[in-house]
């Protein structure tokens, strides 16, 4: 069965599903797509979703922490360079 037939037979149970299957579908979807490559690292490693997701909320955490260089702080520092 290729991926048509596939997908037209899934489309068949998804709009006769009840209210359980269809949080079950919805669930491995979104668990798939957590997996998704998004991005790569500056090594050009992948980065998942999940992965980017976690970075990003260490990243606000730092901000929050006062845990940034300003702009203005960053230009004097590159004056030494």
């Amino acid at each position: 069965m290729g991926a048509l037939e596939l997908r037209e037979s899934v489309l068949e149970y998804i709009n006769t599903a009840d209210e359980r299957l269809l949080k079950v579908v919805k669930a491995v979807i979104e668990s798939y797509q957590e997996e998704d490559v998004v991005a790569f690292s500056v090594e050009g490693k992948p980065v998942t979703r999940s992965e980017y997701k976690a970075q990003l909320a260490g990243v606000k955490m730092e901000i929050e922490r006062g845990e940034y260089t300003s702009q203005e702080d960053l230009e004097k520092e590159s004056e030494n360079w």
